[in-house]
């Protein structure tokens, strides 16, 4: 690891394009580009990301990509609403899915399904108000039931 140091732009950039599939941007400062090399060669050597690190983080860009749209859209396109006429806007109201569509979650290769009912969601033999709830069931952790389901 210690010698990527040593080697030239030209020998890190060949690098760059191995891992990445594209030339490095020419302005790219040269620490950044010794950073991705040590990655690349330590990824070859040992293994990459788990495949559940490669989801979670393919998650992660897609909610990050879909609010910046939303943001770029701005509040009228995104079908927001002013709440007091006060210059506040009220988030975009999402339509619930209709009873009997199923919800389906893959989470540390486990497949969650959820049924929609009238009142509620069906989850492992239990109803639940909110999904929510069942992304709390579901990770142990707090997570937003729409974002989690994707919708």
């Amino acid at each position: 690891m210690g010698a990527l140091g040593d080697l030239s732009r030209e020998d890190l950039a060949r690098l760059w394009q191995e891992a990445h599939e594209v030339a490095p941007p020419k302005s790219l400062h040269r620490d950044l580009l010794i950073r991705s090399a040590a990655w690349y060669v330590q990824a070859k050597r040992w293994g990459g990301l788990s495949p559940a690190t490669r989801r979670t983080l393919k998650a992660a860009m897609t909610d990050a990509e879909r609010a910046i749209a939303a943001r770029r859209q701005g509040p009228a396109a995104a079908g927001e609403s002013t709440s007091s006429g006060m210059g506040q806007t009220a988030g975009p109201r999402r339509k619930q899915p209709a009873p009997g569509a199923r919800l389906i979650r893959e989470w540390n290769g486990k497949r969650h399904v959820i049924t929609v009912i009238e009142d509620g969601f069906v989850f492992e033999a239990k109803v639940y108000t909110s999904l929510t709830a069942i992304a709390h069931q579901i990770t142990g952790t707090h997570w937003s039931g729409p974002r989690f389901f994707g919708l």
